[in-house]
């Protein structure tokens, strides 16, 4: 059994090392529409893993970011936090380094119980006060796959999904698979950034550049009903988009 990532909010940032995130404060009038996430929200999870599940590996893990934290995260695996917040985290099999701005990594662990948890990092792998709670994961059996194979390039909105009816203020949530995200400052080949177009049923479209690297946006449009897609655009070039996601079409309440 081969379970890609499913969904969430985790967002990364800028830098030269970028991740995930969770709360949204991208520059004011960036648009009138973004606003900041609820009690300027800071945490990091899983968006398709929970504490207790039973998995088979190869897996691909989802961790979710918050904002508006810089950095990136690292996956410890059986390790508790460290006791020394101002020392880097060491580079080994159980300190995994999402040191590119990547949103997912494919754990291929032999059967056994495991701990994870989520750090986020600065660019000197500096740990900063943003972890995640201890999750218990049991692998009952490792299949024969090409890790390699559950990596696609791509893009996807995980919420609101397609029919959704939501308040505002919401949270849009982006996820990008073999891609690395980052601050339109890196400009690094296969790096780049979001950027949200969201069109009203009944107005013209409305474009929203992540172009601090973030991962999720939090917005208080109109109420009515919206179709969004998200785009992600290509660093070097600044212009190239290299992924397009599916339309999800949901409706604002209030």
């Amino acid at each position: 059994m081969r379970r890609r990532l499913a969904a969430a909010a985790l967002a990364m940032s800028a830098g030269p090392c970028a991740l995930l995130c969770a709360g949204s404060a991208l520059a004011d009038g960036v648009h009138a529409w973004v606003v900041p996430a609820p009690r300027l929200l800071k945490e990091t999870y899983f968006s398709n893993l929970r504490d207790g599940d039973s998995i088979e590996t190869p897996f691909l893990p989802m961790p979710v970011r918050p904002l508006p934290m810089t950095g990136h995260h690292h996956l410890l695996v059986n390790r508790d936090l460290p006791l020394d917040f101002t020392k880097p985290l060491p580079f080994n099999d159980q300190y995994i380094h999402f040191g590119k701005g990547q949103m997912e990594t494919v754990l291929t662990f032999a059967p056994g119980d495991y701990t994870l948890r989520l750090v986020l990092a600065d660019d000197k792998h500096i740990p900063n006060f943003v972890y995640s709670k201890p999750l218990h994961i049991k692998v009952t059996k490792k299949n024969d796959v090409d890790p390699k194979s559950l990596v696609l390039k791509s893009v996807a909105i995980l919420g609101p999904r397609s029919g959704e009816r939501v308040d505002t203020p919401f949270r849009v949530a982006f996820h990008a698979s073999g891609l690395n995200v980052s601050n339109v400052a890196l400009k690094e080949a296969g790096t780049g950034h979001f950027r949200l177009r969201l069109k009203p049923d009944a107005g013209k479209e409305e474009v929203i550049a992540m172009d601090n690297g973030y991962t999720e946006v939090w917005l208080k449009p109109p109420a009515g009903g919206y179709t969004a897609k998200v785009e992600f655009v290509d660093n070097v070039s600044g212009t190239q988009v290299l992924a397009t996601s599916e339309a999800v079409a949901f409706k604002v309440e209030h």
